[in-house]
């Protein structure tokens, strides 16, 4: 089983990105489930078809699924929220606080991605693919399966001699539900889901993007926590792009001018990714017809479903007190490298290679010390957060390691 998760900034046309891939894979033969986690659905509209809760066949190999969160979270997890707001209200939390705070932070998105993962084992598909909730939300999603399982951790050690002497009581008082069992339950598919959503062999990571600043700032945020958390990006899709040649007027020329310049920092930023265009259409594109349409012209001979890249495209580690960030350039040339970072980014250049970066807070507010480019990796050393460290423009000097043998 394959699962393939489309991130992007709203409106950079990841629902129709996902339902065209979904479209081709079904076309190649696929068992196909394609799966909406955003709150305000729009799947339904692109693929021109109602759809619900469940999956909803619309071809031969091709099904479609809006997740309704609350209604998942009430049917499978509703004994263990109504425990914990039981919990509160005794607290002296009020009623309407307490069912509210008895949500473990994380639990929507947690049981969202569990069902998922349920729908693809019980359903029997081969791919499912994902249009996710803009990137914010999608990175807090990815990343809630820590930051769950921490507070499961804190609530089953809450008062643990209270809870243990507790348990054959709560058993005799709601003899059907366990809560206990319930949170170990849960905890367990957590865990298990976290192993999924990091095997680069069942998961893929695409990043939808436009020829846009701000868009392609948020994608190389995307592209940063994702490394952080160890979830495989395998592709880059750009999207609504104009082609030069049939741009007329000089509205419309000078606004493709822009994107190709947008388009060549695409590619040098994400490199070693492979990297999709899609043109932009004139029209309203909607129903399987149209999203077939667009599927062949992303992919054309490319399985959409095999992984597209393997391996790191970039990485942190802890070492000591320091961070160190390595980011693998197998094709770039040694040559005069810059190396500057201003605030929470970071601008390299090796000859004319240029990448430019968007750090993550861990390393935001700490020195850049370093830099080390050997065996076709760049590694740049973070020293520990300076009270004198103001987040102003550095320059780190390079080591004499840059003259080595890449």
């Amino acid at each position: 089983m394959r699962l393939i998760l489309y991130l992007g900034k709203g409106g950079v046309g990841k629902t129709t990105t996902a339902a065209a891939t979904a479209v081709r894979a079904a076309e190649m033969g696929y068992r196909t489930l394609v799966v909406s986690t955003d709150v305000a659905h729009s799947l339904a509209d692109a693929l021109d078809d109602a759809l619900g809760p469940l999956p909803t066949q619309l071809t031969d190999r091709l099904w479609g699924q809006e997740i309704n969160v609350l209604d998942e979270v009430r049917q499978h997890w509703g004994e263990l929220r109504d425990y914990l707001a039981t919990l509160l209200r005794r607290r002296g939390v009020n009623e309407v606080a307490a069912e509210e705070l008895a949500i473990i932070p994380g639990m929507e998105e947690v049981v969202s991605l569990l069902h998922i993962r349920r729908q693809a084992r019980e359903g029997d598909f081969d791919v499912v693919i994902v249009d996710a909730a803009p990137t914010g939300e999608t990175v807090r999603l990815l990343t809630m399966p820590e930051t769950f399982q921490w507070y499961a951790a804190r609530i089953i050690d809450w008062e643990p001699g209270t809870l243990k002497a507790a348990r054959p009581l709560v058993k005799a008082l709601m003899p059907a539900v366990d809560v206990f069992d319930t949170l170990e339950r849960l905890t367990r598919g957590v865990e298990k889901l976290r192993d999924t959503l990091t095997d680069p062999e069942v998961s893929s990571y695409r990043l939808v993007v436009n020829a846009e600043r701000m868009v392609l700032k948020e994608a190389q945020r995307a592209s940063t926590y994702l490394a952080l958390f160890g979830y495989p990006v395998d592709g880059v899709v750009l999207n609504r792009v104009i082609p030069a040649d049939q741009a007329e007027g000089a509205f419309m020329q000078e606004l493709s001018r822009i994107q190709q310049e947008y388009r060549q920092q695409v590619y040098a930023t994400f490199t070693p990714l492979p990297i999709w265009e899609s043109p932009h259409y004139a029209r309203d594109l909607r129903g399987i017809d149209d999203m077939s349409l667009i599927g062949n012209a992303l992919f054309g001979d490319i399985d959409p479903v095999k992984v597209q890249f393997s391996g790191v495209t970039q990485e942190i580690e802890r070492v000591g007190d320091d961070f160190v960030m390595r980011l693998p350039m197998p094709h770039v040339e040694i040559g005069k490298v810059s190396l500057i970072k201003r605030g929470d980014e970071l601008f390299i250049e090796i000859g004319n290679f240029r990448r430019d970066m968007v750090l993550p807070m861990t390393l935001a507010d700490r020195p850049a010390q370093r830099a080390v480019f050997r065996n076709g990796v760049l590694e740049v050393r973070f020293g520990p957060p300076s009270s004198n460290f103001d987040g102003d423009e550095q320059r780190p000097k390079p080591s004499s390691e840059y003259s080595g043998a890449s």
